[in-house]
């Protein structure tokens, strides 16, 4: 199964890719990890991409593609694979088509904007072993102090409110088209996410037609 998986930033796309890779035994793919990969191994799309990162520009379309393009023809994708964080735009999805990536489903996350900066404000991560808190979901016993190395317990700049409210304007702007372009390819699947993980997990697997 070749699926996408859409959603605005915190729907909890990269933990729904990681049960479902599981599940399926395929691989997620995510942008930033095959892009650290790439520049590590120093493939050619990786020099390249590492070259614009290094100037602090953006890394552009077709390095991105060119990037997927050669995570894709590794062994563990040939029965299937996740992509989730891309594409990000209605080029890159179109570029991915020119390229013959088939996708047999898209699945979109959809939270409201308020959940997302309720869920996202109130994540804490440890300073010092890097551990994930939630002030409401899954607080540390010490307000501010890690439960697991007792480090002091901090809010990411990416989890800062105007950061997340940026964060939300760019999905809105240059990512959300991409829920029309997949329907009227009749590859869309709406997933309404839930308060809980499980629940949202169950509801993808049956929209995918997967046995829980």
């Amino acid at each position: 199964m070749k699926l996408i998986l859409l959603g605005a930033p915190g729907a909890g796309k990269g933990t729904q890719a990681e049960i479902v890779c599981d599940k399926l035994n395929i691989p997620a793919i995510s942008t930033g990890n095959i892009l650290r990969e790439a520049m590590k191994n120093e493939t050619e799309m990786g020099v390249k991409a590492k070259a614009f990162i290094d100037s602090g520009a953006l890394v552009p379309d077709d390095v991105i593609i060119g990037i997927i393009k050669e995570r894709l023809a590794q062994d563990d994708c040939k029965n299937g694979f996740i992509l989730d964080g891309v594409p990000r735009t209605v080029a890159q999805a179109e570029a991915l088509e020119e390229m013959g990536v088939g996708i047999n489903k898209v699945v979109d996350i959809e939270v409201s904007d308020e959940r997302i900066i309720q869920r996202l404000s109130g994540r804490r991560v440890c300073s010092a072993c890097g551990a994930s808190y939630h002030t409401t979901a899954k607080p540390s016993v010490k307000p501010d102090v890690c439960d697991r190395c007792g480090g002091a317990l901090i809010v990411r700049k990416d989890d800062e409110p105007a950061t997340i409210l940026e964060r939300l304007k760019v999905y809105h702007e240059l990512t959300e088209p991409l829920v029309d372009f997949y329907r009227e390819r009749g590859k869309l699947v709406v997933v309404e996410g839930q308060e809980e993980v499980a629940d949202t997990t169950r509801l993808l697997l049956e929209k995918l037609g997967v046995s829980l």
